[in-house]
């Protein structure tokens, strides 16, 4: 019915598709694999798409973003050099599911039916939201809080809300406000 992901990428692709100062090989594999998913989409689906902007600059754990209104494509490049083929296999076509469902239906749930029906058709991958990819090299400092539960880590960015009295965070278990343990930098 599909050809498995895999058999997209026996065949190097030499064709530029992004203009980037210097991509490392890594970053030219995924533009590579970001057209051979759109020919097959355009193959399965009989008919065209216009192809995403793509860049390397996303920052903290997620693996990938697709910006839809714009159609563009947003990649972790620390992410990327530690799980190269995953984002090939994986993080790539995610995304590029995500701009299809919105060219295709529209507006519609992020990972809703729409986009598992495509991620099964065209690509044969197990519709997953999220990555299990390592993040600890991407992870931001964070600050503990407490609640009667036990200690519970908060990004800088929510430390600093805090910090304004912007907002108060509450445990999810508990329901308890959490506080700043005291003594740490």
């Amino acid at each position: 019915m599909f050809r498995p992901l895999q058999s997209l990428f026996a065949q190097p692709r030499h064709k530029k598709t992004v203009s980037q100062d210097a991509l490392n090989s890594d970053q030219q594999a995924i533009v590579e694999t970001v057209e051979d998913c759109y020919l097959l989409a355009e193959t399965q689906l009989g008919r065209r798409f216009p192809r995403p902007e793509i860049n390397f600059k996303l920052r903290g754990k997620s693996a990938g973003t697709a910006h839809l209104q714009i159609n563009k494509l947003r990649f972790n490049p620390v992410l990327l050099a530690e799980n190269p083929q995953v984002f090939i296999q994986q993080v790539v076509p995610h995304e590029i599911c995500h701009l299809l469902a919105y060219q295709l239906y529209g507006r519609v749930k992020p990972h809703g039916k729409e986009w598992q029906a495509l991620m099964v058709k065209l690509y044969g991958l197990s519709p997953s939201t999220t990555h299990s990819l390592n993040t600890d090299s991407v992870a931001g400092k964070t600050y503990n809080y407490r609640c009667q539960c036990g200690v519970v880590p908060l990004s800088i960015r929510r430390h600093n809300k805090v910090q304004r009295q912007q907002t108060q965070y509450r445990c999810r278990r508990c329901n308890e406000t959490l506080s700043r343990v005291q003594g740490e930098s």
